[in-house]
């Protein structure tokens, strides 16, 4: 998550490198477990899109709507809207954008397009949250097995997610369900789930709860509670693609 505001917390993505202790048949059987507890197969593979409603909080109490869409293969979507402000962040394949808008005063806005590390970012974290932990090798990349380890008192499974970009996703899966416990980030952040909905046959999060660290040393904290979740919804390409900018007319003196 290298974007700025809100949205930046939904963006980022570890780059460290770790080394493997299991074959691939073993991590297979972690994967394999890991989507049986989200959904049947056949649920899983038919998904093309996800779009999530909620509301979101800060730990400093600033509280935001939130929508998220992901559309298989490379498109993402995030919109957080204050009683002030809203922020919007797209990724249309390789291009990807951010705009600022006041809604105080309509012609208050601001765009700019994202560089191509965030693109890598955006792309890595739009790909994770369609494959459901399954395919990252026939995109390139591959799943490195760090061994057992403890998250809440469960023995778990412990997997990096490496991109061919340099994009990691470090997962504790519980050994005897599949669940997934807990998500690490290189900058020392985590990404807790809590809840669920169901949708599309398949186990979402109803809340999920991100705690990263700011250059200061301080934490911060930001909880998403989920109040909809729709599997395969249409979406105008509009949503995704750079918008033109159309120079504002001056007002009339």
């Amino acid at each position: 998550m290298m974007a700025s505001g809100l949205n930046a917390f939904f963006l980022a993505a570890a780059l460290t490198v770790s080394v493997g202790f299991a074959g691939p048949e073993e991590v297979n059987e972690v994967v394999s477990r890991a989507r049986a507890y989200l959904g049947s197969e056949e649920a899983l593979e038919a998904v093309r899109t996800v779009h999530f409603r909620g509301n979101l909080t800060t730990g400093d109490n600033l509280k935001a709507e939130i929508e998220i869409i992901f559309k298989k293969p490379y498109r993402q979507r995030i919109v957080t809207t204050t009683r002030e402000r809203r922020e919007i962040t797209a990724l249309d394949g390789y291009e990807a954008w951010q705009r600022y808008e006041d809604l105080k005063d309509p012609e208050r806005w601001r765009m700019s397009l994202m560089q191509k590390e965030q693109v890598k970012r955006l792309r890595a974290n739009t790909w994770e949250n369609l494959a459901f932990y399954r395919g990252i090798e026939r995109k390139g990349g591959r799943i490195e097995d760090l061994g057992m380890a403890e998250v809440g008192g469960h023995a778990a499974r412990k997997l990096s997610f490496v991109h061919d970009t340099g994009s990691v996703f470090t997962r504790y899966f519980d050994k005897q369900t599949g669940r997934l416990l807990l998500t690490e980030n290189e900058q020392g952040g985590t990404i807790r789930e809590e809840g669920e909905i169901m949708a599309g046959g398949i186990r979402f999060p109803k809340r999920i709860i991100t705690l990263m660290k700011l250059q200061d040393g301080k934490q911060r904290s930001v909880t998403i509670e989920f109040t909809a979740i729709a599997i395969n919804e249409s979406f105008a390409d509009e949503l995704f693609v750079v918008p033109p900018v159309v120079p504002i007319p001056a007002k009339p003196n």
